[in-house]
């Protein structure tokens, strides 16, 4: 528990490191703007003032005429209208437009430049009063998207960074789950054989034959778990086939090893079928880790209901338990390997559910519904051929 805690406080510390460069590059960006937009009014009063200077000199031959066409003919970025207060429209510059449609283009233009920026008036002795109307240039434009397009990348590369190590970090732990896997069933092999053969001499000896009979049900229970162990890792072999027996067989071994205040109930019609591609040696262990999970839930009397039922292409089994519940935060860390809310155990159990129903049978398992002191209801989905 305390390991899952660590991973979500380090979680919460990549977001709130990508969160901080984001904030702190829009706080500079707007500042930046800010700074940008001020230069260009600063430029274009300066060229306002030009033009009154071009009004009152345009039937003067003085030498400053030139100078003053520079200044107007240097702004090359900023999309500007010179109107009067009528919007009778006298002069544009880096306004596009066609010849058909100039009219109506430019009062739209006109429009947006009153709704951005207050206009700059342009006064002249004898002549009506004009105003200067200017949208941003496309260097500010972009400017002011740059925050969104740098936040973006940066919660791009937090994403892909983590990504990559949550596919190495279980790459790993599938090769420690392989490698474990294999270890444990190779040395089961040796034990179990021992005890097939001191089984035969008890069968020559003077003893119960019951006995001996439930000797030989824990050895084939041993062999069933080396047989899983095996599986894991590599690819098992899925049977088209009936899930009951599956289901039957594994409640009738549990029945027998939990506390008898513990009541299984199954809601399943055995005059249907209900067929899909499993392995029954791997379901079993799924079926057994949830109901088993589900034992450690119940802390008083109680009951776990199984219920089978087939929805279209999907067959769906429903394990309900009378459990102290789960809350909603654990919905999907409860999967995880090492995830346990008990004092002793590895918290391997809902994880090996979930790889053997999404990995090797291409289904799903989740929590359906929890309420804390009601009990839990897990969902395993399989499809149907």
């Amino acid at each position: 528990m305390e390991f899952y805690l660590k991973k979500r406080r380090w979680k919460f510390l990549l977001l709130l490191v990508g969160l901080s460069i984001g904030i702190i590059s829009l706080y500079y960006t707007n500042w930046l703007v800010k700074k940008v937009e001020a230069e260009e009014r600063k430029s274009l009063s300066i060229w306002a003032e030009a033009e009154e200077r071009l009004i009152q000199q345009e039937n003067s031959s003085s030498g400053d005429m030139d100078f003053l066409l520079r200044i107007i003919e240097s702004n090359t970025n900023i999309p500007v209208i010179v109107a009067n207060e009528n919007d009778s429209i006298f002069f544009t510059n880096n306004v596009n437009y066609q010849e058909n449609n100039k009219t109506q283009i430019l009062q739209r233009e006109l429009k947006k430049m009153k709704e951005e920026h207050e206009p700059i008036e342009i006064l002249v002795a004898g002549v009506e009063p004009q105003f200067l109307y200017y949208r941003d240039s496309t260097i500010l434009q972009n400017l002011r998207y740059f925050p969104l397009v740098q936040f973006s990348v940066i919660a791009l590369f937090i994403l892909v960074a983590y990504l990559a190590f949550s596919s190495s970090r279980k790459a790993e732990q599938n090769r420690v789950w392989v490698g474990m896997s294999k270890e444990t069933a190779h040395q089961l092999g040796t034990p179990i054989s021992s005890l097939m053969a001191w089984i035969e001499i008890l069968k020559m000896q003077d003893l119960n034959p019951e006995f001996i009979r439930e000797f030989e049900k824990d050895i084939n229970r041993l062999e069933k778990i080396t047989e899983r162990f095996s599986k894991i890792g590599s690819a098992p072999e899925l049977k088209n086939s009936d899930l009951k027996p599956v289901i039957f067989s594994t409640i009738d071994y549990l029945k027998t090893r939990v506390p008898k205040k513990i009541k299984f109930e199954t809601d399943i019609d055995e005059s249907k079928d209900y067929e899909a591609p499993h392995n029954s040696a791997l379901f079993s262990w799924v079926v057994e880790n949830i109901c088993k999970n589900a034992v450690d839930a119940i802390e008083n009397e109680g009951n776990i209901k199984l219920k089978l039922s087939n929805e279209g292409k999907q067959l769906i089994l429903d394990i309900t338990d009378s459990g102290k519940g789960i809350p909603k935060s654990q919905f999907k860390t409860i999967f995880d390997p090492g995830f346990t809310t008990k004092k002793r155990g590895w918290g391997l159990g809902l994880s090996l559910v979930k790889r053997i129903v999404e990995n090797y049978h291409s289904g799903k398992v989740f929590i359906k519904q929890s309420e804390l002191g009601k009990g839990t209801t897990f969902r395993i989905i399989l499809k149907r051929t």
